[in-house]
């Protein structure tokens, strides 16, 4: 009786389990519909009511850690998969969806393993393939990243998330154009893919691009308003386009929808650096360490606030540490930038620096084929000018007078401006150019393109290593002579750059053998336009009773050294006191540390007194409460000398180890204040010393200095140019001459 009762008891819960497990198929299928239109709740509920009647139930409990996850409860999520790999472990989708939770979590090593074990599964399953290929990306592997994303596409050839996902991958890689054709195809068989319509505005930006990049972040907001990513690089467009206010609107919207994007935070300390808030750039650079403390991003931005703080030496040492990570040619060129403000760097540090930028961008761009051209060294020249700067910008006031008095019967002047802004200076180039090209929305193949069309005799860069140079360009020779010259002439390493603009003092023969580029000397590396509207002044000190120093410089060349050599200068001058003039001096953060630092060397803050922005001419009117300028080292003041002496107002200079610690003492020597120019720091406070106590020799030198200005060859505009003329003319000859006994030219 008793084994026909357990029997029967067994047969009971056979039925009972039949019965429940049909009933779980129904429930399951109510659980995946209300999955499938995002009510979780109910889904949740209904794959727990199954897995409590049924425990081992593979589709409820892989259905609910699904849901789990899209409630942000990853723990959870993870043990709800694995407990699904254990009751099925063939289930290539748990294994896949396993994977992307550990990618929620960060962990894509055990992420990695998770899609390759659904892929050993299920070898022509796509989207693991795209899964795996979008980890090995987050893994920094880009090239095993595009060998997945090419699985995928061979088996799906629409699968536009592949399509899309492997244009990220090329962009990573800097393949431009075949970043761009992937997402090109992407948005073939889905013209609403949101993710390739921000992939292409990237590349498009990348690619100078700009209204293409506009129109198709306007397509993927207009898809989805609130795409954090959309935004930021909408941002990003912004910035390139020296937009600000609506740069930093989008960076501030994408980050209040997404507070740790790396791109939105790397925008925000962008726009605050450009903006002159160096707090606000420090705390959006500390956040992506937080965030990623091994961000090669971060610790580049984070290089730049301490540049902009004057703290040279930090600003380099976090460049290394970013270049460990990242040995990347941009970080080279930003750190050939620094190297010039550092007291140590000398013309063998700086040259070396460039040379390996050069040996790291040097394979990449094949120099181009130049077609023949006429070899008459006596006909009509083609000059091109390529610039950043042909707006008001520093660079700007030493080439306006040089493109001024060109003789256009002799030379054809090609201007290729290669920065967004335009305003009254780049008006005035304009009218100086025989031809001008908006070059700031080409690639720099398209550049080089454009140039060898216009069949430029000898191309000029005017931007050296600084903001929207484009020596990548120059690199590929697109022109039979290249010099470099006006802007930053402290040579570019480029064994594709012919000649550099200096003079003797700028570049000593002693140096000379270190440059990819032979020098040909000017009177002096830069001029300017004569300031004509600035009236005589009286010297300041007879009416004061003290001297006043003055410092009407960029605040990141101001160097420790300097504060160390003024304050000495201003103990030794009873009473003096020291204005200091630049537009970052608007930052109180800037402000306050840069006071800081002149009060730790023992100068009362009371005698300091800084200025902020003003219109030019109130710029230079405030040159009227100054006696004695000093300038800065080891990087110098150029357009600030001149300024300093047309306002009558003597520069004391001292000459340093690098081209950029030397342009202070080639300006003044070149109007004739050799007695002006120190050897050393000794020298420079000795001179600094001896004039503030001579004021009638400083009052009749303020008198005298414009017209002593406009008998130099240096300050003669017009003498200058004919200079600058007669090398352009001596370059073509020697080309000439030796392109005749290669058997080239036409």
């Amino acid at each position: 009786m008793q084994s026909s009762g357990a029997g029967a008891r067994a047969f009971q819960n056979a039925r009972l389990q039949k019965k429940l497990k049909k009933q779980a198929d129904a429930v399951i299928a109510a659980a995946a519909s209300a999955y499938g239109q995002g009510r979780y709740a109910e889904t949740d509920a209904l794959c727990r009511q199954i897995l409590q009647a049924v425990p081992d139930h593979f589709d409820a409990t892989h259905l609910l850690g699904l849901c789990v996850r899209q409630g942000g409860r990853l723990e959870e999520a993870r043990q709800l998969l694995e407990r699904a790999i254990t009751i099925d472990p063939r289930s290539h989708e748990a294994h896949n969806n396993l994977a992307t939770v550990h990618i929620d979590l960060r962990q894509f090593e055990a992420a990695r393993g998770y899609q390759e074990k659904a892929i050993a599964l299920k070898p022509n399953f796509t989207l693991a393939l795209t899964s795996l290929g979008n980890t090995l990306l987050h893994m920094s592997l880009p090239e095993q990243a595009i060998e997945l994303y090419d699985r995928a596409i061979a088996l799906k050839p629409d699968y536009a998330d592949a399509l899309c996902n492997r244009g990220i991958a090329e962009l990573a890689l800097h393949r431009l154009d075949r970043a761009k054709q992937s997402f090109d195809r992407a948005l073939l068989f889905q013209p609403r893919h949101a993710e390739a319509l921000v992939g292409k505005g990237t590349v498009s930006i990348d690619l100078k691009h700009y209204d293409e990049a506009e129109a198709a972040l306007a397509a993927a907001l207009a898809i989805r308003p609130n795409s954090a990513k959309a935004l930021a690089h909408r941002g990003r467009l912004y910035l390139e386009l020296s937009r600000l206010e609506q740069a930093a609107a989008d960076f501030d919207a994408a980050l209040a929808l997404s507070p740790k994007l790396e791109v939105a935070l790397e925008g925000k300390a962008k726009v605050s650096l450009n903006a002159g808030n160096t707090a606000q750039a420090i705390l959006a650079c500390t956040t992506l360490l937080e965030e990623n403390p091994r961000s090669a991003i971060a610790m580049t931005l984070l290089s730049a606030c301490f540049a902009q703080r004057g703290e040279i030496a930090s600003a380099i040492e976090h460049l290394d540490a970013a270049l460990a990570i990242t040995p990347d040619a941009d970080l080279i060129a930003r750190k050939i930038y620094f190297l010039d403000f550092l007291a140590d760097a000398d013309f063998a540090v700086q040259q070396a620096a460039r040379k390996h930028w050069w040996e790291a961008i040097s394979a990449k761009w094949p120099q181009r084929k130049l077609s023949p051209r006429q070899l008459d060294p006596d006909r009509r020249i083609v000059i091109g000018y390529v610039a950043a700067e042909f707006w008001y910008h520093s660079a700007a006031f030493g080439l306006l007078p040089v493109l001024r008095h060109h003789d256009h019967a002799r030379f054809e002047i090609v201007c290729y401006s290669c920065w967004p802004t335009q305003d009254e200076m780049t008006a005035k180039f304009k009218s100086m150019a025989d031809v001008w090209v908006d070059a700031w929305q080409l690639s720099d193949d398209e550049l080089a393109d454009r140039i060898q069309a216009d069949k430029v005799d000898i191309l000029i860069d005017v931007s050296g290593h600084t903001t929207g140079n484009r020596l990548q360009v120059f690199a590929r020779k697109p022109a039979p002579i290249q010099v470099t010259g006006f802007g930053h002439a402290t040579g570019t390493g480029l064994q594709t750059m012919d000649y550099v603009l200096a003079d003797p003092i700028f570049i000593p023969q002693s140096a000379r053998h270190l440059l990819a580029e032979k020098v040909h000397d000017l009177p002096c590396l830069i001029t300017t336009d004569p300031i004509l509207d600035m009236p005589p002044s009286e010297l300041p000190m007879l009416r004061n009773g003290y001297v006043t120093f003055g410092v009407f410089n960029r605040i990141y060349k101001i160097s420790d050294e300097a504060i160390r050599v003024w304050s000495n200068v201003m103990r030794e001058v009873t009473g003096s006191r020291i204005i200091i003039k630049h537009t970052l001096l608007d930052d109180p953060l800037l402000r306050d540390s840069l006071v800081a630092r002149l009060v730790a060397q023992g100068i009362a803050e009371e005698n300091v007194t800084c200025l902020g922005s003003s219109p030019r001419h109130e710029h230079l009117l405030a040159f009227a409460k100054i006696d004695i300028s000093l300038d800065t080292f080891p990087q110098n003041g150029g357009v600030s000398t001149w300024e300093s002496l047309y306002a009558g107002v003597p520069v004391v200079a001292k000459l340093g180890n690098g081209a950029s610690s030397r342009a202070g003492g080639s300006i003044v020597a070149a109007v004739g204040l050799d007695d002006w120019v120190a050897e050393d720091d000794e020298g420079y406070a000795a001179i600094a010393c001896k004039y503030a106590a001579q004021p009638a020799h400083l009052a009749k030198l303020r008198a005298d200095l414009p017209a002593r200005i406009a008998s130099s060859p240096a300050g003669n505009v017009e003498i200058y140019t004919q200079r600058v003329e007669a090398g352009y003319r001596q370059f073509w000859r020697d080309y000439c001459a030796s392109a005749s006994q290669g058997g080239e030219g036409a």
